[in-house]
């Protein structure tokens, strides 16, 4: 989220927001004010080695392996965006039942 806010010009704000009930789902929503994913790439995005960045300044799989892991948990991740607005990616993660610690 910090890379889609951009250093020039205007301010960005991230909200990251969490809901959930015990044995059921969790469901957290990261949401930025940035520049928003264009339409063309929005479907590439958790692609192993995609990225918008320029040659040395990124990998290509921080989406890549956040989507492998919530999904190794039983999860999912979508996102929703608009150009010039935002972004906002939605995790869902099954909620585990039992005792807490602490």
């Amino acid at each position: 989220a910090m890379d889609a806010i951009p250093d020039e010009g205007r301010e960005g704000r991230i909200t990251i927001a969490a809901r959930g009930e015990a044995d059921s789902e969790v469901e957290i929503k990261i949401t930025d004010t940035g520049t928003g994913i264009p339409e063309k790439i929005i479907d590439r995005i958790f692609d192993p080695f995609f990225t918008t960045k320029d040659v040395g300044k990124g990998t290509g799989l921080g989406l890549f392996v956040t989507h492998n892991i919530i999904e190794q948990h039983g999860g999912s991740i979508s996102v929703g965006s608009r150009v010039g607005e935002g972004t906002v990616f939605t995790i869902k993660l099954p909620a585990q039942g039992g005792e807490r610690n602490g």
